[in-house]
């Protein structure tokens, strides 16, 4: 019995077709030419916003690039990451949703997935590296003593490598990529595991190394974090002005990192949960209308982090600049007296 249904279950693993090869152009858009309008001009906007935004992250870190320290160089390599996506993925999928269908073939398909990936997968590591060099320097004081500079260039090289090897991967043979369902835009074929089993081991093992294990490291890395500080905030009070300072610029870092971390997750997590869905549940039940949402809402992951950086800066110069006038009020009343 249970050779005759493994047999059966591999049969219709060899049945099984995805949607690229199951219609004669799998490059032809399923959406109506309205939907595919209002997305490549939604895709536009994006795609100005982040340019412009991370660009100006960029340049305004460029010119002070002697003094950054390491967590926000590391913002820096978040702003490249998310600057990549705009510049090369995204014209791609703009000019095919104007077109109404994906013109740029098969190469460009495969082109424009491993691009989506590399930065995508950039971005999370990076984001990973933030949350764990966050979590030593609040929670374990000794750890700011010892890092350096070049401790933050060498962890980005660790960075681009690893987001290198997990995005050619598929390009050794044990992975693909693929136009999604709805035509117009591609991805890693996540329809190889329904296929086979070494397909279910590709999408488990991506699954794994470039989304579930760094997530935990993050939720990790934050959990500890807000324990400490509400600890140690009583603690913090009673030391110098110097320290309370260092500490107020730190915990300013850690609040943007943790809000950038946020808003990747909330956007690339429907991604995520379709894509799985689409990998290991029902063959083709998730409808293409519902499957293009969760793709835009993931293109706008690039737009936040800027937003985030300056809003908080801003406040924070605020704050500062508030902090300074009361001194300044503080001086002047004791030079009267």
């Amino acid at each position: 019995m249970s050779c005759m249904a493994s047999d059966h279950n591999t049969s219709s693993q060899e049945e099984y077709l995805p949607h690229y090869l199951q219609k004669e152009d799998p490059f032809a858009s399923k959406l109506s030419r309205e939907a595919d309008i209002v997305a490549g001009f939604y895709l536009t906007v994006i795609g100005i916003l982040s340019t412009l935004g991370n660009g100006y992250v960029i340049f305004m870190s460029s010119k002070r690039k002697k003094k950054l320290r390491p967590a926000e160089i590391m913002t820096v390599n978040l702003a490249v990451c998310d600057l990549g996506i705009s510049v090369v993925g995204k014209p791609f999928s703009i000019i095919s949703f104007f077109s109404h269908r994906w013109v740029f073939g098969w190469m460009g398909c495969r082109w424009y997935g491993w691009a989506g990936f590399f930065f995508g997968c950039g971005s999370l590591i990076t984001m990973t590296a933030v949350s764990l060099d966050r979590y030593l320097k609040i929670c374990h004081l000794s750890y700011g003593t010892w890092l350096k500079r070049h401790h933050a260039f060498i962890c980005l090289a660790i960075i681009w490598a690893y987001a290198t090897f997990w995005a050619t991967v598929p390009f050794a043979g044990v992975g693909s990529y693929a136009p999604e369902p709805f035509g117009t835009s591609c991805t890693l074929d996540w329809w190889l595991a329904q296929a086979s089993v070494a397909g279910q081991a590709f999408i488990l093992s991506i699954l794994f190394f470039c989304l579930l294990f760094p997530t935990a490291v993050i939720v990790f890395s934050y959990v500890k974090i807000i324990l400490k500080v509400k600890s140690s905030t009583k603690e913090v009070a009673h030391y110098d002005t110097r320290i309370q300072n260092s500490h107020i610029l730190e915990m300013k870092l850690t609040k943007v990192a943790m809000l950038i971390c946020a808003g990747f997750l909330i956007a690339w997590i429907p991604y995520a949960v379709v894509s799985v869905w689409s990998a290991f549940g029902q063959p083709d039940s998730v409808p293409i209308q519902f499957s293009v949402i969760p793709t835009l809402l993931a293109k706008s992951a690039a737009m936040y982090n800027p937003i985030i950086y300056q809003v908080i800066d801003c406040k924070f110069a605020c704050c500062r600049s508030g902090g300074l006038k009361t001194l300044q009020k503080k001086s002047t009343l004791k030079k009267s007296r």
